[in-house]
């Protein structure tokens, strides 16, 4: 079964991928508008009609802010949490979705993805991330969470592949004379986002595990460079020989190069119990 992977763009001010296995084509959140999910969808020969969901991460405008106008016409399945539907709901009062409502920490399938859920902290509704099972290896899902707790490093242990946040610098942080005093402590704050250490340490706990790609993402356009974040994650792992992890930085701006996950390893996804009413 053919598995490729494209991160469409990812930063503080939007956020979207792509993961296609066999017949399954899904989201993973659409934080950019309707027009340029269709035309970077389009950039990899795909387009909106053809996806069989989408996977949300939690409410926030640079996860959501296409969903509106991408399902006013498209009856794309919705996958999200009840305090996730509840704030898109909100925020798009004219769009009817077709929702499918999971529990947060609950598993399903999904076509041939297996989906598990868990919580993360950050400063929104019910945030979650992703592990997501295919036949050509296994994806973790992290972005946007202040700290990392010793269940989400369980849960994504066992990731060929990870997305992983590198929001900011500390410095450049601090030094930031656009932000107020107030913001920069919601996001140094244990449910605002990670910095470029923190995802380090991050990678560093993960060593030894499956773990063989990582990409960096959600970066700040102002407090953050894509050299600085890579120099920091890079250089740990470096410390610690782990020289058979691939580094990737994202961008907002241009979607990453779609490669394949030939990993293998992973579970069958049909293995994994659906939840009532999902197809």
């Amino acid at each position: 079964m053919a598995v490729q992977f494209t991160i469409l763009g990812s930063g503080s001010t939007g956020n979207c991928a792509y993961l296609e296995a066999g017949e399954t084509r899904l989201l993973i959140d659409a934080g950019f508008s309707a027009k340029q999910i269709r035309e970077r969808l389009a950039g990899i020969g795909r387009a909106p009609e053809g996806l069989s969901g989408i996977l949300i991460t939690h409410e926030h405008g640079d996860h959501i802010c296409g969903l509106g106008t991408l399902c006013a016409k498209l009856e794309i399945p919705i996958y999200a949490n009840r305090f996730t539907r509840e704030a898109i709901e909100k925020d798009f009062p004219k769009t009817r979705f077709q929702f499918r409502t999971f529990q947060t920490g609950a598993e399903f399938a999904l076509g041939d993805v297996g989906v598990q859920t868990f919580s993360v902290p950050h400063d929104a509704m019910d945030p979650v991330g992703f592990v997501l099972t295919t036949a050509g290896g296994t994806l973790g899902f992290l972005t946007d969470l202040g700290h990392v707790t010793k269940l989400i490093l369980e849960r994504v242990r066992r990731s060929q592949v990870l997305v992983l946040e590198a929001n900011h610098d500390v410095k450049l942080l601090q030094d930031d004379t656009k932000r107020p005093w107030s913001t920069k402590q919601r996001i140094l704050s244990r449910h605002g986002h990670l910095s470029n250490d923190a995802a380090a340490e991050v990678a560093a706990e993960l060593v030894g595990t499956d773990l063989r790609r990582i990409y960096l993402g959600h970066l700040s356009r102002d407090t953050n460079r894509p050299e600085l974040a890579l120099k920091a994650v890079g250089n740990r792992l470096k410390q610690l020989g782990a020289t058979q992890i691939e580094l990737h930085s994202t961008s907002h701006e241009t979607p990453s190069p779609t490669l394949p996950m030939t990993f293998g390893g992973g579970a069958v996804p049909g293995e994994t119990p659906a939840l009532p009413g999902f197809a």
